[in-house]
């Protein structure tokens, strides 16, 4: 009897073990391997799609693009609504703090600087919630693409929400610390985009995949499907299109993003339901 008992326990646990093997080969090589999609932006294949700090720490992760050239995201930007961040001085630095304190406008504050493949952003944009600068939308651009697949500029950006002001949990200075749900903010600003007619088609390509406990420079968790939308913008200045064409994702980039909304709304009801009401 209790030899049976323990060969049925080495039994049940190579079985266990098998099954183990099993599941980090399917969900950490081989549907990552289907997951990840370029066909609309070749260029991109191969990118670690994460920011870094100066001290090259992971900041936030790539979840956001556009397609144009500089004048074509800076007039598509403003079309958006969303204004140009002052650069970092003593006294943009001031304002920045009056701001904060004193609970008033600051539309244009600094925000600080990441690094994605070794540069710094190129622009910084940003939208107000509330009075003061403690709270608000914003999105650093980088330019990665001269040439993309439609033969114009590609640009790469991470854009997340600022939700309070705050000590770092990593160094102890003075920061803003960002919502966890950096995927409402992509959506964001990519509607915001459309919204301004600004915007001929939108697709996806991969970021850096399905992330539930991912962490930035500062300490912030942050999770995401992973992927990054990716805007295609008019050509010129003022210009503007009553269509914006949605382009599908491969079928299984679908089923992976319905799983993973699913997931969310079992593991993170709580801060899914704080980052949908952030903005009253």
């Amino acid at each position: 009897m209790l030899r049976a008992l323990r060969r049925d326990a080495r039994l049940a646990f190579a079985a266990i073990a098998v099954i183990a093997v099993l599941y980090g080969t399917l969900a950490y090589l081989l549907l990552p391997l289907t997951w990840r999609h370029y066909e609309h932006q070749r260029g991109l294949a191969g990118l670690t799609m994460v920011t870094q700090n100066g001290e090259g720490i992971p900041g936030d992760p790539i979840n956001v693009g556009t397609v144009g050239s500089k004048q074509d995201l800076l007039c598509a930007m403003a079309a958006a609504a969303w204004f140009p961040a002052d650069p970092i001085t003593l006294r943009s630095s001031i304002e920045i703090v009056g701001s904060v304190l004193l609970d008033r406008p600051y539309r244009d504050a600094p925000v600080s600087p990441l690094y994605f493949q070794g540069k710094r952003e190129n622009f910084a944009f940003e939208k107000p919630s509330g009075k003061s600068a403690d709270r608000r939308h914003h999105v650093r651009f980088w330019k990665v693409l001269d040439r993309g697949q439609e033969g114009r500029a590609v640009w790469l950006g991470a854009v997340t929400f600022d939700r309070g002001v705050g000590i770092s949990h990593r160094d102890g200075r003075i920061t803003h610390h960002i919502a966890p749900d950096i995927d409402a903010e992509r959506n964001l600003l990519t509607a915001d985009l459309a919204a301004a007619k600004v915007v001929t088609s939108i697709y996806e390509v991969t970021g850096v995949g399905p992330t539930l406990d991912g962490h930035n420079a500062e300490g912030d968790s942050y999770y995401t499907d992973g992927e990054i939308k990716i805007s295609v913008l008019v050509q010129g200045c003022g210009q503007k299109t009553d269509t914006t064409t949605v382009v599908a994702n491969p079928p299984l980039v679908d089923l992976k993003n319905l799983t993973w909304t699913a997931i969310t709304k079992v593991l993170l009801p709580a801060s899914a339901e704080n980052d949908a009401n952030r903005n009253p």
